[in-house]
Formats: structure tokens, sequence, C-alpha cells
């Protein structure tokens, strides 16, 4: 299993200042070839490092409103999946769910509509309160930190260390922790591949 190295924090870094900066730049910052930076970034994709690649709008440009915090208060087990309800609505850009049953959204709208977004994302029953806020200003600063690679064993879960294995089965790429929980992987699939 391998580790991200100076290299890969440094194309992280790279991507994270302009994702569409092109390889043939991010190379040359890096010292490495192109082809050697297009391979990392895939592994980087592989490992869920790297989930996408967006870009940043401004959407009252596009969509007319303003840009707005919501803070809704939930019902307890008011609702199913609330987060992916309110992130599925076109005006939410973000959304955050906290650990004491509050959605955090930033959406851009007409203020006027926030009880009519509630009610068709969430359902107005689920709703305990809710505070609008207008974003006068924000600002999206990501960064690499101090990072490591975390990564989980897809046969029993555990972190997989430096020293853990990683195999291709089928053009899919897995983790495991140990050659224990490999081997154990590669049997079972073996069984369910012959009973397939």
């Amino acid at each position: 299993m391998s580790t991200l190295d100076g290299t890969d924090l440094e194309i992280l870094q790279l991507l994270v200042e302009d994702a569409r900066r092109p390889y043939s730049e991010i190379a040359e910052r890096v010292d490495r070839s192109g082809p050697t930076v297009s391979d990392r970034i895939d592994r980087l994709v592989e490992l869920g490092v790297i989930r996408g690649f967006t870009a940043d709008l401004d959407r009252s440009r596009i969509t007319g409103g303003v840009e707005v915090l919501l803070d809704v208060e939930l019902d307890p087990g008011g609702v199913a999946s609330p987060v992916e309800r309110l992130a599925a609505a076109e005006s939410v850009e973000h959304v955050i769910a906290t650990a004491d049953d509050r959605l955090l959204a930033v959406a851009t709208l007409e203020p006027t509509r926030t009880r009519e977004l509630l009610a068709e994302a969430v359902g107005l029953e689920a709703v305990d309160s809710y505070r609008l806020h207008v974003v006068a200003d924000r600002r999206w600063s990501p960064g690499i930190g101090d990072a490591a690679l975390d990564v989980d064993c897809v046969e029993c879960g555990n972190p997989v260390p430096e020293d853990g294995v990683s195999a291709t089965v089928d053009g899919t790429r897995y983790h495991f922790c140990c050659p224990v929980c490999h081997s154990r992987f590669e049997e079972r699939y073996e069984r369910l591949s012959e009973s397939a």
C-alpha cells in the first residue's frame, strides 16, 4: 500500500488552487513527466482522495436570487435522508448535517421562497425551526494541511497501514490491511464468480 509523498501533496495543492491547470504545467512544477502526473492523479482518484473536479460558480449571476445561509433545526427522526433531499433542490449548493439534527445549507434564492424550498425538499412537518441569513461575503480556501492517506480495508474495514496489500481484481484496484484479508477477499470473489 502506498502513501502520499511530497509529489502527491504538491499535485493536490496545485489542483486545489486551479483544477483546470494542465497536467503539463503541473509536471513542470513538480519536476515530473506529464504521464507520471497523469498516473498519480488517476491513483489519487482511485483511492478516493480526489472525488471530482468542479467549477466554483456564482449562482446568483445565472439563477437570480441572493446567496443565503439556511440554518434548519429538524424534528429528530422526522424525515429520511434530509441531506440528500435538500441537496437535490436546484437552488441549493452545499448542505452540512450536524450531530444535533441541524442542516446548514448554502442556497441561491429569493428569501421569500425559503418556506417553499423547505416544504418541497424536506417537508415542513420535519422542520422545528429555521433561520435565514443573507450572505454578505464568503471565501473558500481549501488546503492540504497535514495530509496522510486514510484508506479502509475492503475486507474488514480496518485502516490500511503503509505496508498493506493492494491488488487489482477484474480491473478494479482493492486495498487490504493484511495478506489474510487479501486472501479471504480473493477466495470469496472466486466462489461468487464460479456460482454466477
